[in-house]
């Protein structure tokens, strides 16, 4: 798989297969994307990586609590600028509307939402983290690093899903893990291999026209 084709068919997975992931593999990918860009060379980022006993044990803890109030940072902000939030309405109807879940629907909206929680069944969790003290540029550096950790995995064959949704708790997983307050929970990031037949994982993404987005100059 070369690159083009690694950013062309990754997309957020959100129902994974009931099948093992190769450890070794996921090591492999990290050890590769260590070599992602940051500024300065801070090389910001960090993670915990779970599976199995682990992964059930924190999964369990989630299930039983509530998001943190305040959430410790906000990404629901550009919402409430108008093309961004037809951009997030847009992906709600075409993801809902895949398993025929209507927008009035909210309690199956809440049950799919719910499941965040278990990574949509993924095998993996790798969970972002990095020292607080981090500003904008370093978490620009630490997209870069997902980034690249995601794109790795498509040419193993695997598949991902980033979750700011793991963000909301916060405070509860590193409670669970014994991590410091002076760390940031940023997101997660689901691994394992996609549900082919699953409608969630076959809906056409939009995205916006490139010159929209990109001024071209001489």
């Amino acid at each position: 798989m070369n690159v083009y084709e690694a950013v062309a068919t990754r997309r957020s997975v959100r129902a994974f297969l009931d099948k093992p992931v190769d450890m070794a593999v996921v090591r492999r990918v990290l050890e590769a994307a260590r070599m992602a860009p940051s500024g300065c060379n801070y090389q910001p980022w960090e993670a915990t990586v779970l599976t199995g006993a682990p992964l059930k044990a924190l999964q369990d803890t989630l299930l039983a609590s509530e998001q943190d109030d305040p959430p410790e940072y906000d990404f629901t902000a550009p919402g409430k600028v108008e093309k961004y939030k037809q951009r997030l309405s847009t992906l709600g109807a075409q993801m809902y509307g895949t398993m025929s879940i209507g927008r009035e629907d909210t309690e199956m909206r809440e049950l799919f939402s719910q499941q965040n929680l278990t990574s949509f069944g993924a095998p993996v969790l790798l969970l972002s983290h990095f020292p607080k003290l981090m500003k904008a540029p370093q978490w620009s550096d630490v997209g870069m690093w997902l980034q690249t950790v995601m794109l790795l995995l498509r040419d193993e064959g695997l598949d991902s899903c980033p979750q700011e949704w793991m963000g909301l708790y916060g405070r509860t997983i590193k409670a669970h893990l014994g991590m410091s307050e002076d760390t940031m929970l940023f997101c997660g990031i689901a691994i394992g291999w996609r549900d082919a037949d699953h409608p969630v994982n076959s809906f056409e993404r939009e995205r916006v026209p490139l010159d929209e987005q990109v001024t071209f100059l001489g």
